[in-house]
């Protein structure tokens, strides 16, 4: 299968880079470019991409409110948004969270970290490492306007011991691959959970999954795979 991706930034020397190392593999090809959030959702809807890297910060509509728009779209529930930031020093990067954003990148990142990233988004396998995870969740938490994905107790409570073990897993970073192979269990099996715990939470994709981990308290920020 062939990733679809758009791209949106306001920097054509930007897009132009990317759109060449995305092109340059067999398995992605960028279907259209956006130079503002305003155009990113028109062209999102227009061509119904995997995968949109959506700068945070550009003119006209940013990236925060072109990634609301775009996920607040039924039709468009199966594209997801990567964002382009820097985790330390983006106070916008949980509000983009909270918009329904998938994944979160750097700028700076390497060539092989990109493709790997949009892979991973477009697979909705893990998102963050886990690192970068318990930064961005301590950051949300911090943040006013998080109650809206608050987990309600019953919604937790619903969740079997397996998913919640999975859920655990997932909210600490841990790609499908690592939680089968810590449970002993298959990958598809470990898909399975995090989908039926998903749904049993109301959440749109594995990012607000982890979000509600922490909220809820099945995570703690600090909180080690270890337990």
């Amino acid at each position: 299968m062939t990733i679809r991706v758009l791209l949106a930034d306001d920097q054509a020397l930007l897009r132009a880079t990317f759109r060449i190392l995305i092109d340059s593999v067999e398995d992605m090809t960028v279907v259209a470019e956006a130079a503002d959030g305003r155009e990113a959702v028109d062209r999102t809807a227009e061509h119904r991409p995997d995968v949109v890297i959506m700068d945070i910060r550009m003119p006209n509509t940013d990236g925060v409110a072109a990634t609301a728009a775009i996920c607040s779209r039924p039709e468009l529930a199966d594209t997801h948004i990567l964002i382009l930031t820097t985790f330390e020093n983006d106070a916008n990067v949980a509000a983009a969270l909270r918009a329904g954003a998938s994944g979160f990148l750097g700028k700076g990142v390497s060539p092989e970290v990109l493709l790997s990233s949009i892979r991973t988004v477009a697979d909705g396998d893990a998102l963050l490492s886990p690192t970068a995870t318990r930064a961005l969740i301590t950051r949300f938490l911090a943040t006013p306007g998080t109650d809206e994905f608050l987990a309600l107790p019953d919604a937790v409570k619903a969740l079997t011991d397996r998913e919640r073990e999975v859920t655990v897993l997932a909210a600490l970073g841990k790609s499908n691959a690592e939680i089968a192979d810590r449970l002993v269990l298959s990958p598809l099996t470990v898909r399975s959970h995090i989908q039926r715990a998903m749904n049993k939470l109301g959440v749109r994709d594995r990012a607000q999954l982890v979000v509600v981990a922490y909220q809820s308290g099945l995570v703690k920020p600090h909180q080690h795979p270890g337990g």
